[in-house]
């Protein structure tokens, strides 16, 4: 088995091309480079049975704006390099490296669990969130469907859902969101953070590219889904820049809320991070990681509740200031309403799954 090499060539189609140890485990398994081109060999994805019994996740942190989500799958085949999420799958086991984007636990039970816990007299319809760590849109969902069947669910019974993606595919499901954006129970955001679709390539190398999230956007907001837009996460020193030109896109796409989060690279996410920088932007990997620790108190990250999504420091303040102000030249984040529980429809709820799933 080789050592961890921060300079082997770049995986085609992976965001990582490394496989860290886990924090947790006392055994390392890597792969050996090929010869002949650097790399280590391509790795198939993978899926596996998730049984957890709670389909509802809860969350008390007070810098997250919902409470409960819906995870359909734990890790993520869109591979993006800077995801928080990756150091999650540590806890099943595997690395935060290519692990993360190529072992993908599947919640196959997803639909007739959160069934059973809507239909539960103890269910306080609230709004729930797809997914808030993983995205629920993944190239997988195209022929499982889960997501899908989670939103049939939810359409049954009328209860509010909030869906964050980076994938077009979401707009498949047009049906089942649009029933719910008729009881205001229902708004899908996109995470942009490029308009570069070559420097999406390498940095979210299986997600929807930035020209398909703008025209999902769009098609969305012509079937009356409520559809904003997250430049997230912003990397200072590399896509900062880009932000106006983001949200006036978005805007004229059709979004109507926008929102934005700084990088953040807790645990193993540093290491990859910074590998990354090494292989695609050498030049650049030092002013970007400057900038980092300016926002970070001198670190490359802070996970401290208030500032983890901002950072501080004047950069940050400067970030925050552009964006509010371009935010509103574009009309966004404007008399937005909330989402309403008050159709929510106890029991097996209304039957809409019949017309289709």
């Amino acid at each position: 088995m080789s050592e961890r090499k921060s300079d082997q060539n770049p995986i085609k189609g992976r965001g990582s091309s490394d496989n860290p140890a886990n924090r947790f485990e006392e055994f390392y398994t890597d792969y050996d480079l090929d010869e002949e081109t650097g790399q280590k060999p391509s790795r198939e994805t993978r899926f596996y049975r998730d049984d957890t019994k709670e389909i509802i996740s809860t969350n008390d942190s007070p810098d997250i704006p919902f409470n409960k989500s819906v995870n359909p799958y734990r890790g993520c085949e869109h591979g993006c390099i800077y995801c928080y999420a990756r150091p999650t799958h540590e806890y099943l086991g595997f690395s935060a490296g290519l692990d993360f984007e190529s072992r993908i636990m599947v919640k196959y039970e997803a639909p007739r669990k959160l069934r059973e816990r809507l239909s539960s007299q103890t269910w306080k319809p609230e709004v729930l969130v797809m997914s808030g760590v993983t995205d629920p849109y993944q190239p997988a969902e195209r022929k499982l469907e889960i997501t899908r069947g989670c939103l049939n669910v939810l359409a049954e019974f009328l209860n509010p859902v909030s869906v964050i993606t980076k994938n077009h595919l979401v707009t498949r499901d047009i049906d089942y969101l649009k029933k719910l954006a008729e009881h205001d129970a229902a708004r899908v955001t996109f995470s942009v953070t490029t308009l570069d679709r070559e420097l999406a390539q390498k940095m979210e190398p299986r997600t929807s590219t930035p020209k398909r999230r703008l025209q999902a956007i769009k098609t969305l907001a012509e079937a009356g889904i409520p559809v904003g837009v997250n430049v997230a996460p912003i990397i200072p020193g590399l896509t900062d820049h880009e932000s106006a030109n983001i949200l006036e896109a978005a805007a004229e796409a059709g979004a109507t809320h926008a929102g934005y989060t700084i990088l953040r690279l807790p645990h193993g996410v540093k290491d990859l991070f910074c590998d990354w920088l090494q292989q695609y932007f050498p030049d650049r990997r030092e002013k970007v990681l400057n900038r980092i620790r300016d926002m970070r108190d001198g670190k490359l990250n802070d996970p401290r509740f208030g500032g983890r999504f901002r950072g501080q420091g004047n950069y940050a303040r400067q970030i925050a200031d552009l964006f509010k102000l371009h935010a509103k030249r574009f009309g966004l984040n404007e008399g937005n309403r909330g989402l309403s529980t008050k159709s929510f429809r106890p029991g097996r709820g209304s039957q809409l799954g019949l017309f289709g799933n």
